[in-house]
């Protein structure tokens, strides 16, 4: 099998990026080693940017995300019976689209056939050859044959556990790495929100974040050291502990129910450098993860997508070389930018373990200067709804 650009990952990244190239008409295959049901499975975060929803719309498929997602022109940081308002419409101009991830992937993998891109689910035992080459390929194996694909690029949108990022040499990547000290014990229940928009929480007991999928769907987290098992929560102690950590306020608009869907998230902040090395480009998870505090996880991935998309598409029309090499400085200039803001916002609302009454007395500070401060508010906002590309 031959074709111009081979993409690892079928995850919205990699359906994003072959959408993308498919619509300017170059060829492309993507190969994925779980099922589609897996992929739909997976409960991820859904507050869009605006270069997602704007690649959307560039794909006409947009309609389903206009209709039902919700716009937000503002969110809250909670510090005890305090809430500051970032008002990010009025401060940028701008908002963010909730919009849950896993239907943004719904929406791709539905356009896909009408805009020919093929898609093989269910490979195994993936791996990339001759990246340093003018012809690097990927095999894979299937039902018991092993198959390949010869290409001129290939793209690995497979996350942080799959292949792409291992196919660059140790002398010529480099990791960096922060692991904090907690996770995110995440709830999903059938409930209405308790605020019509997201509360990220600094309470004495802990973070506690209150958000949504959608009008009658509610996320909900608290963090919890990396030794709590979900077992030992069941859904009345998590929803007695968020009643706690989000406030009275909060808690007096807060609806109960039967969790949907636990999990302990934990949090790193992680970048790979370079993203592209010889023939081939890192999306998404596969350079670089967010802590969930910021909301950037997704939105960085199609930022990447944003960029990639549009270098390989001058080197295979024009055989624009220059695209191409300058395709990791564009990307991490942006993702680094995303880091810090979702470094300091995590160590803003978070309580870590080493930290004692100064630390405590910095966050305060920090609070009581961002609720007095309308350029401290905007910074936020900024950053919020995202940089520009």
């Amino acid at each position: 099998m031959r074709t111009q650009v081979a993409i690892v990952g079928a995850g919205p990244s990699g359906l994003l990026l072959g959408s993308l190239l498919r619509a300017e008409g170059i060829e492309c295959v993507v190969i994925e080693r779980q099922t589609p049901d897996h992929i739909l499975s997976r409960i991820r975060a859904g507050v869009l940017e605006q270069i997602t929803v704007q690649l959307m719309e560039r794909l006409g498929i947009d309609g389903r995300m206009k209709a039902e997602g919700l716009p937000h022109g503002g969110f809250n940081l909670a510090d005890g019976e305090r809430l500051i308002r970032i008002d990010i419409e009025a401060l940028t101009g701008k908002q963010v689209m909730v919009y849950g991830q896993t239907e943004i992937t719904r929406d791709l993998m539905a356009a896909a056939p009408s805009f020919g891109l093929e898609i093989i689910y269910g490979v195994q035992d993936v791996a990339l050859h001759d990246i340093e080459s003018d012809a690097p390929s990927v095999t894979w194996s299937k039902d018991g044959t092993e198959q390949r694909i010869d290409a001129q690029f290939v793209v690995g949108c497979d996350g942080f556990h799959g292949p792409s990022r291992r196919a660059i040499p140790d002398a010529v990547g480099r990791s960096l790495e922060k692991v904090y000290p907690f996770g995110w014990l995440g709830i999903l229940a059938d409930v209405p929100p308790c605020n019509h928009e997201l509360i990220y929480a600094n309470h004495e007991r802990g973070f506690a974040l209150a958000s949504m999928r959608s009008s009658t769907r509610s996320r909900y987290y608290i963090d919890v050291p990396l030794t709590e098992r979900v077992e030992d929560w069941s859904d009345d102690r998590l929803w007695d502990e968020l009643e706690i950590r989000l406030g009275p306020q909060a808690a007096a608009s807060m609806t109960r129910g039967p969790s949907l869907e636990k999990s302990i998230a934990p949090l790193r902040s992680f970048v790979s450098e370079p993203m592209r090395h010889g023939r081939l480009l890192l999306c998404g998870d596969a350079a670089h993860i967010v802590p969930p505090t910021g909301a950037k996880g997704l939105n960085l991935a199609a930022s990447d997508v944003h960029y990639a998309s549009q270098a390989l598409v001058a080197h295979l029309r024009t055989n624009d070389t220059d695209a191409i090499a300058g395709y990791s400085d564009k990307a991490l200039a942006r993702v680094w930018k995303a880091e810090r803001f979702s470094w300091s916002l995590t160590r803003l609302m978070h309580r870590f373990p080493e930290d004692g009454a100064f630390e405590r007395r910095m966050q305060v500070a920090e609070l009581d200067y961002i609720a007095s401060s309308e350029a401290a508010r905007q910074a936020i906002a900024e950053n919020y709804v995202g940089l520009p590309i």
